[in-house]
């Protein structure tokens, strides 16, 4: 059995692992986008907490919808 990450044929197919843990394709967006978001937030940590920012969870929580927008993106056309 051959194991893809990234099946070009169909870009959001169901991943399922034995008969019984089911992964949908949302899923692995949000797992790749979290470590996305693990890569890109020390480098902006300084910056949300040094009080220039109203509101610098807001802008984790919307950091963390673009990331996983953006590996949406990159699952289906990668």
């Amino acid at each position: 059995m051959v194991f893809t990450f990234f099946n070009h044929t169909h870009p959001l197919t169901d991943l399922v692992f034995g008969a019984s843990l089911f992964f949908p394709p949302m899923f692995k967006a949000v797992l790749l986008g979290f470590f996305i978001w693990l890569l890109i937030h020390p480098f902006i940590r300084d910056r949300l907490y040094s009080g220039d920012i109203w509101h610098p969870t807001l802008l984790e929580l919307s950091l963390f919808v673009l990331c996983v927008a953006a590996s949406l993106w990159l699952l289906i056309h990668g």
